[in-house]
C-alpha cells in the first residue's frame, strides 16, 4: 500500500496502524516547528485535498518521522500524474540560457525525465584558492515511473562557459557525452547497471573537475524541470578564497534576472549550504561575493 498509494490511503493506514489520533499527530508536527490543522490533516487521510506546497510537503515529511515510515515513502505518493504533470514542469530550454541545449539532447536521444522522479538530489561545488570552480560532486537518487529505464541524462552549464577537463561517475557509468565548447555546456549520459522494475529506487554519483587555474566564479547553482522532493546544495571555499557574503538565489526560469532570496552564513568549516524540501520547478542556487 505504502509503494502504490493512493497517498490518502497509505497516510490514513499508516496513523492506524501506530494508534495515534490526529491531534497527536498534529502536536507532533508542531513539537518539530511544523503547523498543520485538524482539518487539513483529515482532508488528507480522506483524500479530500492533497498536500502540494512547500510547508505542507514538509509537513508530510514530518509525518514520516512520526509515523516511522521509511523516508520519502509518502512523499512518493504525491508525485504528479500524467494529467497533472504537464502543468508544473518546465521545458529545459526555459532554465538553460544556452540555445545549443536541445541539440546536444537530441545527439543523445534524451528519454525524458518524466520516467524517474528525483527523491533526493545533493550537489556540492569546490571553490579553490585562486576563487575557481574546480570540481562538482552530485549525488543523486531516482525511483523509476515506469519497467525499463536504464539511464538519465545529465546537463551542466558553467556559469563562465568552460569545460570539464575530466569526469567521474559512482554508481552508473558514462554512456555518450556530448559538450559545446562556444557555451561552457555539457550532457551526458549516466548508464545504471541493470534496467529497473516500477518503482525501483537508484542511487548514483558524478563529478566533473575543472582548471584549477580558471577564472572567479561567484555563483553556482541547478534548475529543476519540475518541483523537487529534496535538494540540498553546498559550496566548499578553499581557506585562501572566503566569500565576503553568501546569499540564496532563485528564479522561474532562464530568461528572468536572479534573485537573492535569503542571507546565507558560512560556517567555520568555510562552507556554505541550504536544503529544501517540496522546491517549486525552475534554477536554485547560490551566489556570493569577494569583496
Amino acid at each position: 500500500m505504502l509503494q502504490y498509494g493512493p497517498f490518502n490511503v497509505a497516510l490514513h493506514a499508516a496513523i492506524q496502524a501506530r494508534g495515534f489520533s490526529l491531534e497527536t499527530l498534529r502536536r507532533r508536527l508542531e513539537e518539530q516547528g511544523i503547523t498543520v490543522s485538524l482539518s487539513t490533516l483529515s482532508y488528507w487521510q480522506r483524500g479530500r485535498t492533497r498536500p502540494e506546497r512547500a510547508d505542507s510537503l514538509r509537513a508530510v515529511r514530518g509525518l514520516e518521522v512520526i509515523l516511522e515510515l521509511p523516508r520519502h515513502s509518502l512523499l512518493t505518493l504525491l508525485r504528479p500524474s500524467a494529467e497533472r504533470a504537464a502543468g508544473p514542469w518546465l521545458p529545459l530550454e526555459e532554465l538553460v540560457p544556452e540555445p545549443s541545449v536541445r541539440d546536444l539532447l537530441d545527439e543523445i536521444g534524451d528519454p525524458g525525465d518524466r520516467q524517474l522522479t528525483g527523491l533526493s538530489l545533493h550537489d556540492q561545488y569546490i571553490i579553490g584558492p585562486t576563487r575557481a570552480l574546480t570540481e562538482i560532486r552530485t549525488r543523486t537518487v531516482f525511483q523509476a515511473q515506469q519497467r525499463g529505464v536504464d539511464r538519465w541524462v545529465a546537463v551542466y552549464h558553467h556559469p563562465l562557459g568552460l569545460l570539464p577537463r575530466s569526469r567521474t561517475a559512482r554508481g552508473c557509468r558514462f554512456g555518450r557525452v556530448r559538450m559545446d565548447e562556444s557555451s561552457g555546456l555539457i550532457a551526458a549520459e549516466l548508464l545504471f547497471d541493470r534496467a529497473l522494475s516500477r518503482g525501483e529506487t537508484y542511487l548514483l554519483e558524478y563529478g566533473f573537475a575543472f582548471d584549477e587555474n580558471g577564472p572567479a566564479v561567484n555563483e553556482e547553482g541547478r534548475g529543476f524541470h519540475t518541483p523537487q522532493h529534496e535538494y540540498l546544495i553546498e559550496v566548499l571555499f578553499d581557506p585562501a578564497a572566503l566569500p565576503a557574503r553568501c546569499y540564496r538565489t532563485w528564479r522561474p526560469d532562464a530568461q528572468t534576472a536572479l534573485k537573492d532570496s535569503a542571507d546565507l552564513r558560512l560556517s567555520s568549516y568555510h562552507s556554505v549550504h541550504f536544503i529544501e524540501f517540496g522546491m517549486a520547478a525552475g534554477y536554485h542556487g547560490i551566489r556570493w561575493e569577494w569583496d
